[in-house]
């Protein structure tokens, strides 16, 4: 990798002279080595752990040798960098424009994974997670996201070597989201807002049926139904949380 060497034109060698020559074939050649060298001093700052400079290095080579033989894995360096530095809108800008200009690339599954990874760690608050505070009722937006990214690397490459990692978060974000629409089946209820209370409830039974928050909805449901006496339904509701729930 990169030992081509750029050979100065005759004429320009005779104008400049033999020392003018050996000068210009030295400071080509450092040219020529410096991306290795850039690429190797990245590598080694993210194996040290060293976010900061590694991203500050990466962004150089981008800037300076865009279509040089390593600008693809510069970049998908750079969305890990970015990622691990917690700088997920600039990893999701990043990713994005990277499926715009390589939407065939062969470790496209990679990109869709950190694609999902940085929507999710978007997603979680460190300080609540720290303190273990349920906050099921914040904006959903991008664990719906990170979801639907895991989603597309399964459907574009079901044997990948991130696939059951990507299957595992997958369970955890539709947890994630039915506890939300928990949330707001519970503030209908509250506001005695039934057959809002019960839509939302049935949401939940449609889209997230293995979750832990079935049974919840169906007693949401259940009490909907005789809060509006509606017996004949909620009676089925109860037959159907005994069916499913039973002590």
């Amino acid at each position: 990798m990169y030992k081509k060497r750029t050979l100065l034109p005759i004429s320009l060698v005779l104008a400049l002279g033999l020392s003018g020559c050996a000068s210009n074939v030295e400071e080509t050649e450092v040219q020529i080595t410096a991306p290795e060298r850039m690429y190797q001093t990245a590598q080694k700052s993210l194996d040290l752990g060293n976010i900061l400079k590694a991203t500050r290095v990466l962004e150089a080579l981008e800037s300076r040798y865009p279509f040089g033989p390593q600008a693809t894995q510069v970049q998908l360096d750079l969305i890990y960098a970015y990622y691990r530095a917690g700088n997920n809108d600039q990893a999701l800008a990043s990713i994005d424009r990277f499926l715009r200009l390589n939407p065939t690339h062969p470790d496209i599954d990679y990109v869709y994974y950190m694609r999902g990874l940085s929507n999710m760690q978007s997603d979680q608050n460190m300080f609540h997670e720290m303190l273990e505070i349920d906050r099921s009722d914040r904006d959903p937006q991008f664990a719906t996201q990170a979801f639907n990214d895991f989603k597309q690397l399964l459907i574009s490459k079901p044997n990948s070597l991130y696939a059951a990692d990507a299957k595992q978060r997958m369970t955890a974000l539709k947890n994630r989201l039915a506890k939300h629409h928990l949330a707001i089946a519970n503030y209908y209820f509250e506001r005695k807002i039934y057959v809002a209370a019960i839509n939302r409830s049935k949401q939940i039974l449609e889209s997230f049926t293995d979750t832990g928050s079935t049974k919840n909805a169906l007693e949401i449901m259940k009490a909907s139904y005789i809060a509006l006496k509606q017996d004949d339904l909620a009676t089925k509701t109860d037959l159907i949380l005994k069916q499913n729930f039973a002590k």
